[in-house]
């Protein structure tokens, strides 16, 4: 799997005044996936190592009154995953979750490369407001590195 730091194709119209975006790209045969159907796919499944790590993380933000990913969707589009679902379209959903420290979207997009295989990426981008938000994407960060490729990888099972 490669990876690509902060080159993330117009990533300020995902979300504007972004400081932090990474992107990891895997490459699929034989799958002819949708965007949706890679994100589900990504997203859909949690290995138990992620889960234990994600309910160590909400225990840790609980007292800070951050989003935890539990809470009712609001949006019509509904969640993939613990994910809100914010936009689709052709070869692109858009995920992701505003809160008071800092708003992130997660782009799962797929392309075709032609002889039955694909592009699939996954692009996190991140927009924090505060001190809170800065200091828990540096908290973040090394899980981030590990967990974002696991996740994608989980597009190659079935």
């Amino acid at each position: 799997m490669n990876r690509t730091v902060l080159v993330v194709p117009n990533h300020f119209d995902a979300l504007a005044g972004a400081q932090f975006a990474d992107r990891y790209v895997l490459v699929t045969e034989g799958l002819s996936l949708t965007a949706l159907g890679a994100a589900e796919r990504a997203l859909g499944r949690t290995p138990r190592w992620v889960g234990r790590l994600t309910a160590l993380r909400n225990l840790a933000v609980r007292p800070f009154g951050l989003k935890t990913g539990h809470e009712p969707a609001v949006l019509p589009a509904g969640r993939i995953g613990i994910f809100p679902l914010i936009s689709q379209f052709p070869g692109k959903v858009v995920l992701g979750l505003d809160d008071r420290h800092l708003d992130f979207r997660l782009l799962v997009e797929v392309r075709d490369l032609g002889m039955n295989r694909q592009e699939v990426a996954a692009t996190t981008i991140v927009k924090t407001h505060n001190w809170l938000g800065r200091a828990y994407l540096a908290i973040v960060m090394p899980f981030h590195r590990i967990i974002v490729p696991a996740m994608l990888a989980q597009v190659l099972t079935k």
